[in-house]
Formats: structure tokens, C-alpha cells, sequence
């Protein structure tokens, strides 16, 4: 499961408002190689399944992950800072061993 927390819930639903994003949109999140720790999380808006997806939905937010990045975010948390020292999305994740210093990148 991937859960939201309410400031990441509340960043997003902003974003659709301001992007006019589809009604129909929800999140993707995944995992790329590369960054500084071995792995990469990646999100956008997407509109489109595809084979394997596993489908969340937390705090009204629909969240598509695939298979593959699955194994490495499960458990993980959707957290969103506006504060001055760091702006955006972050995700808090208890499979990641070692992080990097800006978070974009972990490895297990």
C-alpha cells in the first residue's frame, strides 16, 4: 500500500486545480535507476492502466504504481513540504536502507 499524508493530499489537489489536470487523472509513482544512491522515484499525473499496475487509493487520491516499483515502495508514504528549507513532494520510505541527502534517491 502507498499512503498519502494530508499535506501531500492537499499539494495535490491544488496541482489538479491549477494544471486543470482530467478529472479521470491519477499519480504515478515508480522507480528508476540512477541518482546519487542507486535508485530514483519518479511521479506525474497519467491517465492511462497498463499491464500489472496496482491500483491504491488513500485520502481520496488514486495512486498507480507498477509492478516492478511496487516491490521497492511498499509500505511507502507520499509526504509533500512547502517549508523554505526544501519544497515538494517526498516519500518516506521504511524498505529504503540508505537515502541521499536531497531524498530523490535511495537504495535497498
Amino acid at each position: 500500500m502507498i499512503k498519502v499524508s494530508n499535506t501531500a493530499k492537499d499539494e495535490v489537489l491544488r496541482l489538479i486545480s491549477a494544471q486543470e489536470v482530467e478529472t479521470e487523472a491519477f499519480i504515478r509513482v515508480g522507480v528508476k535507476g540512477g541518482g546519487c544512491s542507486g535508485l530514483t522515484y519518479v511521479m506525474d499525473f497519467d491517465t492511462e492502466m497498463k499491464d500489472g499496475d496496482k491500483v491504491f487509493e488513500d485520502q481520496g487520491i488514486k495512486i498507480v504504481v507498477d509492478k516492478k516499483s511496487y516491490l521497492y515502495l511498499i509500505g511507502t508514504t507520499l509526504e509533500y513540504s512547502g517549508g523554505l528549507n526544501g519544497q515538494g513532494f517526498t516519500f518516506v520510505n521504511p524498505n529504503a536502507n540508505r537515502t541521499c541527502g536531497c531524498g530523490e534517491s535511495f537504495s535497498i
